[in-house]
């Protein structure tokens, strides 16, 4: 019988691979890739499990999947090269670079409120479906024409499904490329990394099939109608299984449906990690990195429900929103099902899971939790 479980890893990390295994063998996992990058180097590169719900396909060494909210770290990422090389201010109102977007009472709103979740815009109002999403056009001027649902910049509320469009359209009218360009040419391109936003019609036979979570423990009908929470989540109401489709394949989402692998995402993101360059690819300043840890939102966000600390974009550890994660210069997001990347400054350390099997909740899950308490569990 051949193993599920492929790859490499150093003897310290045995525990971690032992309960990847294990996962993969009992069937908790299907398939999933996981990455642990120390120093610039991958001390951890493991894979393994099936691409497909009914077993049949293999999950390879290049295996992509929908990372779901993971691809908003890719897009504050973006964000923050254009700040660095001062082609965008972060504490610029957004209508300096998107004039329309100023409508409405939202003039005041800063860049870096859109990273951030604390523009007051979490979603599309009503009626919005998840196919709107893929119409660039019309999804984005409708962000431009509607008011912020809280005053902008007094709290932190998830902005779920938008974000990419809302920071994309930004990067759009600055550079002139689409987010997706913007990733290719300056991203994942120059590093060699594995990832795009939406698939490529040639790598769909490489693609993971997403296999939906449980259904939601949240009962929107308990919250009043016209809370951030219930506008978010059903503006519009999000479908685990669109990700499987070609026309979500084709559409420019920067919160939700980038593709890649744990490989090429902690290539990316450990940009942050080492001090802003890898393997000579610089893309960003040691300045820059340290505005990602200046706290814009503290306390229990509008949207989730819980209590995160954010920092410019990228959540911040904390004890309370992040219990597996020690103190320190670590920030990290993931994505629905409990794909996770986490970026430790301190230990120049990058740690990425992604999965297609999804579990419950909106950012990791039982699963990931069990390897980052393995990984921290071996560095100290």
């Amino acid at each position: 019988m051949i193993s599920p479980l492929q790859g490499t890893s150093t003897d310290r990390f045995a525990g971690l691979r032992s309960a990847f295994e294990a996962n993969l063998e009992s069937g908790e996992e299907l398939g999933a890739s996981l990455v642990v990058n120390v120093d610039g180097k991958n001390v951890v590169d493991l894979w393994g499990g099936y691409q497909d719900a009914d077993r049949t396909l293999p999950w390879t060494s290049d295996t992509i999947v929908n990372v779901w909210s993971t691809t908003k770290t890719v897009t504050y990422l973006a964000a923050l090269m254009l700040a660095d090389q001062g082609e965008i201010d972060l504490h610029s109102p957004v209508e300096k670079y998107w004039p329309e977007f100023g409508a409405n009472g939202k003039s005041d709103i800063e860049v870096r409120h859109l990273l951030a979740h604390t523009s007051g815009v979490s979603g599309w109002e009503k009626p919005f479906t998840v196919e709107d999403m893929y119409d660039w056009e019309k999804s984005t001027a409708a962000l431009a024409a509607q008011a912020p649902w809280w005053k902008p910049g007094t709290a932190g509320g998830y902005h779920s499904q938008n974000q990419g469009h809302l920071i994309g359209e930004v990067i759009r009218r600055t550079t002139g490329l689409t987010f997706r360009q913007f990733v290719d040419a300056e991203i994942a391109g120059p590093l060699g990394a594995d990832f795009q936003i939406g698939a490529r019609r040639e790598d769909w036979d490489r693609v993971a099939e997403i296999v939906p979570p449980p259904p939601r423990r949240v009962d929107l009908a308990a919250v009043p109608a016209d809370h951030p929470m219930v506008k978010t989540f059903t503006g519009p109401v999000a479908d685990p299984t669109a990700a499987n489709t070609e026309a979500w394949r084709r559409a420019d989402m920067g919160a939700t449906n980038g593709h890649g692998n744990a490989r090429s995402v902690a290539r990316m993101l450990s940009a942050i990690s080492l001090g802003g360059e890898v393997d000579g690819v610089r893309l960003l300043s040691q300045d820059t990195i340290d505005q990602v840890f200046d706290v814009q939102a503290t306390g229990p966000d509008l949207v989730l429900g819980v209590p995160i600390r954010r920092g410019m974009g990228f959540a911040l550890a904390d004890p309370e929103a992040m219990p597996t994660l020690p103190e320190g210069r670590i920030c990290y997001w993931g994505g629905w099902g409990g794909s996770v990347i986490i970026m430790d400054l301190d230990r120049r350390m990058t740690i990425a899971y992604m999965m297609n099997r999804m579990g419950p909740g909106v950012v990791g899950s039982g699963r990931s939790e069990q390897y980052l308490r393995e990984i921290y569990g071996a560095v100290g």
